[in-house]
């Protein structure tokens, strides 16, 4: 199969993938999803406890193992307060910024039964009334869910089975443009769980079996920390983390780009990793960067962080734009893709 079917059904998987809420905590309905599609790629994946996914795809050194991780949590948010006036208050799940989330539409999942439509706004939202409206702090003490229900006090929201903790979910408004521009929400980390789903595919369909044994872990924690910090299997040496490549002033990646990044805020990543990399993006002349990341932290960092003996690495697709609307492109999907190709077989 040509490469550019592989990459059609990287963006396929993908666009699924973002039309499923799974804040961090609120995962189990993404991962199911993620279970059925490698079983129907012909692979036996588990749940670990956690709720993530581990699949192995094979490879003759089991020894000398590689993981590769994504993470299929998003930012989000949960109901902290129910307010008098039949709005509902709200803390981020993960790093959520209230600057980039009003005026956007919500879903409220009731724990036990019921998803309600609502929108994040400021409070008293309405220009013409607000003398404030422009000058006010965007922060999550100043915005609320206004649910579409009608429903006027804390009593009214209450019969509805909405109570603090349920899990509020953002709609991802994902659009991908006739110039191959992938734009939404939790790009972040759902398009690399895409080029994962693509490279088992790509594995599986052309009968490949790598040097060294390949395992994937769709991690459900990220966003908040922890998500690489277990389920690492024996025998793996070598941990990459397929995550989002910053796009930004000072850095080199461009959507269209498969970024490796060499640094971020946890510190260097494996010299030989990154040159190893680098070194096969060159080989197999793909439009890559190499970069550091002021302002990141990966699953990989967070294995190293849990007291594993590996060594570590950071690539993906270039995105714009991170924890906001974002954006990405399908060459940064297929150079990604021939990265791992190129890197691992």
């Amino acid at each position: 199969m040509q490469t550019k079917a592989y990459v059609d059904y990287i963006v396929e998987e993908t666009k699924k993938i973002l039309a499923i809420d799974s804040p961090s905590g609120f995962t189990r309905e993404a991962a199911d999803y993620v279970m059925q599609a490698y079983r129907a790629l012909g692979y036996e994946p588990k749940q670990t406890v956690k709720g993530g996914v581990l699949v192995a795809l094979g490879g003759r050194d089991p020894e000398n193992a590689v993981m590769l991780e994504a993470h299929i949590d998003t930012l989000g948010a949960m109901v902290a307060e129910i307010k008098s006036n039949g709005r509902l208050k709200v803390t981020p799940v993960g790093g959520l910024n209230a600057n980039n989330t009003e005026a956007e539409n919500c879903r409220v999942h009731a724990r036990f039964g019921g998803v309600f439509d609502g929108t994040l706004q400021l409070a008293d939202a309405s220009i013409h009334v607000n003398g404030d409206y422009n000058d006010k702090k965007r922060t999550f003490d100043g915005v609320e869910i206004v649910l579409d229900e009608r429903v006027h006090t804390k009593e009214d929201v209450e019969k509805l089975g909405i109570m603090a903790g349920d899990f509020v979910c953002f709609d991802p408004r994902t659009t991908v443009t006739k110039t191959g521009y992938i734009k939404s929400r939790f790009l972040d980390d759902k398009l690399s769980v895409g080029i994962l789903l693509g490279y088992a595919r790509y594995l599986k369909e052309e009968q490949i079996k790598p040097e060294r044994m390949i395992y994937q872990h769709i991690t459900v924690y990220e966003e908040v920390g922890h998500g690489g910090a277990a389920s690492i299997p024996e025998g793996v040496t070598e941990v990459i983390s397929v995550d989002m490549g910053c796009v930004g002033e000072g850095l080199s990646c461009e959507e269209t780009q498969v970024s490796i990044c060499a640094k971020d805020s946890r510190g260097p990543y494996s010299y030989d990793v990154v040159t190893g990399l680098i070194a096969a993006a060159k080989e197999a002349e793909l439009d890559f960067a190499v970069d550091v990341y002021p302002y990141y932290g990966s699953d990989a960092d967070v294995a190293l962080t849990a007291g594993y003996d590996v060594r570590h690495g950071l690539i993906g697709a270039g995105v714009y734009a991170s924890h906001g609307y974002e954006r990405s492109h399908v060459d940064g999907v297929k150079n990604t893709f021939g990265l791992l190709k190129a890197y691992l077989g």
